[in-house]
């Protein structure tokens, strides 16, 4: 096999591995603002709180770390909040790739 085939062969194989998305399931949503204040009981953070706080941006708290959204998730967040009748207990599943301690957000569902 000539080496530039088998590189691509490797890269073809590899690609998979690269872009597997993870997924975090009934996670508390918080605004990045409330997040160190709501850690002790997330489900306690309200709707109207996160809407007011959403300028400093969204993310998740999952084994008591916050994980905040890229931008495409911090919309996702407000429109999710927005369309929900939830008062509190704001649990949602993401889908994304983690990069660092950010969520590169493929798709977010208010449970």
């Amino acid at each position: 096999m000539k080496p530039t085939r088998f590189f691509m062969l490797i890269g073809a194989l590899a690609m998979p591995l690269m872009l597997h998305a993870e997924t975090w399931n009934d996670v508390s949503l918080v605004d990045a603002n409330c997040a160190a204040k709501v850690k002790a009981n997330p489900d306690a953070h309200t709707r109207n709180c996160a809407l007011q706080c959403s300028k400093s941006g969204y993310g998740i708290l999952s084994n008591g770390k916050f994980l905040p959204f890229d931008s495409a998730g911090n919309k996702q967040a407000v429109a999710a909040l927005d369309a929900s009748t939830a008062t509190d207990h704001l649990r949602v599943t993401v889908t994304g790739d983690r990069q660092g301690d950010t969520i590169q957000v493929k798709t977010l569902k208010l449970d």
